[in-house]
């Protein structure tokens, strides 16, 4: 007769628990395993491998497992670069081509490649500093070419336009930059979009074929203007435990933080002749960390006092 059935939320006892511990030591060998490979095999200036990339920077490390790479002669990445796994890096239609003397690729310092991601450099290509691209993006100077119709298109010369993004950028997942393109600076490209052509600095640009739908200029700002305020930095010093004091504080509290904040700004603007003086008021109120880096003691006190 067939066992019953276990009911929901029911504990099953286990089968076998020689065979559930073998498979746990198995699995947790293999990630250790894998995790030395990816340790050994990822590409850095003092640990080139078989690679010998034209310039390499300090602090700059290709994941493994890499992507193609050919043409490294005439590859150049800057210092403290990150090129996630499976980043194709090409320079030249071909490898063992001789591409003369000056540099194909071109990738400034600070960069991230995302994983998965592919850099085409059959002419020149050239990434400023300071470049985030998300996974997949795609990145290429050569288009085929369709002028004969009587041809297959992959047997026809391709064309070829050097491709230059400028410092500053976010290129977003799945986008295609196509050749001829020329990104400026701190320019946003939206997941999925196609460029094409020139994209002037402070610009964002989506879809296929890719639009400027919001640009920043001296004169006007953004436009259409933001929708959100701008996120507020960390300021320097605060510790991360004084950050989890905070995160534990409830809405009203905080709430009073910020009345307290307020109303110290503004006695320390009302008089020109008392902000040396009202910067001490706030330092003193403020009063020394609590043990630990957590909020202020004596600013919690206050909290209590004015409830």
């Amino acid at each position: 007769m067939a066992p019953a059935p276990a009911e929901y939320r029911e504990v099953v006892p286990k089968q076998n628990t020689f065979s559930s511990w073998r498979g746990r030591l198995a699995q947790r060998a293999v990630h250790g395993a894998w995790a030395w490979v990816q340790r050994t095999g990822s590409v850095t200036a003092e640990r080139p491998g078989r690679f010998r990339f034209g310039s390499l920077g300090t602090g700059t490390r290709l994941a493994f497992p890499l992507g193609t790479v050919f043409g490294e002669p005439w590859i150049h990445l800057g210092a403290h670069c990150i090129v996630g796994e499976q980043v194709t890096l090409t320079a030249g239609l071909m490898p063992d081509l001789d591409l003369g003397p000056d540099p194909i690729l071109r990738i400034g310092d600070g960069v991230v490649l995302g994983r998965g991601s592919h850099v085409i450099a059959d002419t020149t290509v050239t990434i400023g500093s300071d470049c985030y691209f998300g996974p997949y993006v795609y990145v290429t100077s050569t288009n085929h070419s369709y002028d004969d119709p009587h041809q297959p298109i992959g047997k026809q010369w391709p064309r070829m336009e050097p491709v230059e993004i400028g410092s500053g950028c976010w290129i977003g997942t799945g986008a295609v930059i196509l050749p001829g393109a020329r990104i400026g600076r701190n320019v946003v490209v939206a997941a999925g979009a196609v460029v094409r052509g020139e994209v002037p600095d402070h610009a964002v640009v989506a879809g296929a074929p890719a639009k400027v739908v919001r640009r920043w200029t001296p004169a006007d700002g953004w436009q259409p203007p933001l929708r959100t305020p701008a996120p507020v930095p960390i300021p320097d010093g605060v510790t991360p435990e004084q950050l989890v004091a905070l995160s534990d504080l409830d809405d009203a509290t905080v709430a009073r933080l910020a009345e307290l904040d307020e109303s110290e700004n503004e006695n320390e603007n009302g008089a020109e002749g008392q902000v040396e003086e009202g910067a001490g008021t706030r330092a003193r109120s403020l009063g020394p960390a609590a043990p630990g880096g957590g909020v202020p003691a004596t600013r919690l006190a206050a909290l209590d006092s004015d409830g």
